[in-house]
């Protein structure tokens, strides 16, 4: 589909087909036997490889016996853009990278992080007409996939960050909500805000996102709010809890 309308395929497979790893395994499966006789230390997903070596100079020279390989032998390119030489800590593998410092720590790489905040951004961009509801149900989608495919990476400490800035953001549009200072001062009374309080967060002048990072927000919605109502924890899921 593009654009709404539907258009015949002339290249690639379906995403999500099982046909497009089976290929893979056919087309590649030369190549990873070339690779074990020449014993190069290396791990392949489907199309996506990394391969391990000792220095610099034996990562180049690698890289370009088996781009040759590759063109020569199986009459295949490789995508220059996507291929790189680094440290461990400096690239990334399906969503993963290594610790710089803790050779056996593996971490969710940058753009892992960069494209959750990404996903979540757009939902809660949408969330300002949208009810509570909606909103929260669209968010544990995208923090479930991600969470329970990066659970085991023990990134604890950042996840609870996380968790606090899903639910300043949703702070955020509650506060957006209220549209007007008398709303968000009835609001806050309801939430339990002395009167004089409330009268004067709510007509304080600064903006929401602001308002959501500060005590009377906090107070008026506070994490258990929020798990009440259906919020999901990246931090409960990395970390095993129920």
């Amino acid at each position: 589909m593009e654009d709404g309308v539907e258009t015949q395929r002339i290249e690639g497979t379906p995403q999500g087909s099982p046909l497009s790893p089976l290929l893979s395994n056919i087309l590649l499966d030369e190549l990873d036997k070339e690779l074990e006789r020449r014993n190069h230390k290396f791990v392949r997903y489907a199309d996506d490889r990394n391969f391990f070596v000792r220095s610099e100079a034996s990562a180049r020279r690698v890289m370009k016996s088996i781009t040759d390989f590759l063109s020569s032998k199986l009459r295949l390119s490789v995508n220059q853009q996507k291929s790189k030489i680094g440290r461990p800590w400096t690239v990334k593998f399906l969503g993963y990278t290594f610790g710089e410092h803790d050779k056996s720590r593996v971490m969710p790489a940058k753009p892992s992080w960069e494209r959750v905040k990404a996903n979540l951004q757009e939902v809660f961009r949408k969330g300002r007409g949208r009810s509570q509801k909606q909103t929260i149900e669209e968010v544990n989608k995208i923090l479930r996939g991600w969470a329970n495919y990066f659970k085991l990476t023990g990134v604890n400490r950042r996840a609870a960050k996380f968790d606090g800035w899903v639910r300043r953001k949703l702070r955020s549009i509650i506060r957006r909500q209220w549209k007007t200072p008398k709303t968000r001062e009835q609001k806050l009374v309801q939430r339990r805000l002395f009167k004089d309080k409330a009268r004067k967060y709510a007509g304080n002048g600064r903006g929401p996102w602001f308002n959501a990072g500060t005590s009377h927000m906090n107070f008026a919605l506070p994490n258990e709010y929020f798990k009440q109502n259906g919020l999901v924890s990246m931090f409960d899921i990395v970390a095993g809890n129920p």
